[in-house]
């Protein structure tokens, strides 16, 4: 499940829970579909609950490519840092880096800055 809110040019995606492997493409497309409707200037993806590694991760990364072709920054939000090293290991390199913060207020903070 997931919730979203938009403020000042930055789109906040929070996932409550991945709700198992087969969940990933129908994550990755809401993704999708909110950053499509919003067109935000940046994208924080906020990781509520401690998420099974896979799925989580490629969705997440799913959304990082979109934003990128997009021309969106996108960051990420996670407590867990089993995950976070997950992340960062497997972004793709070869457009804007992917920055994953272990607070979900300093990736906040950090969006608006940017988006200003």
């Amino acid at each position: 499940m997931l919730s979203h809110a938009f403020e000042d040019g930055v789109l906040v995606v929070t996932l409550h829970s991945t709700g198992g492997t087969g969940r990933r493409g129908g994550l990755s497309q809401e993704i999708g579909d909110l950053v499509h409707a919003y067109r935000p200037g940046v994208v924080v993806i906020v990781l509520d609950e401690p998420a099974d590694g896979s799925a989580i991760v490629d969705a997440v990364l799913e959304a990082h490519r979109l934003c990128d072709r997009l021309g969106v920054m996108m960051s990420v939000a996670t407590h867990s840092a089993p995950l976070r090293r997950l992340l960062e290991a497997n972004a793709d390199t070869g457009g804007t880096r992917l920055v994953v913060h272990a607070r979900t207020d300093t990736a906040i903070l950090s969006a608006v800055a940017a988006a200003a």
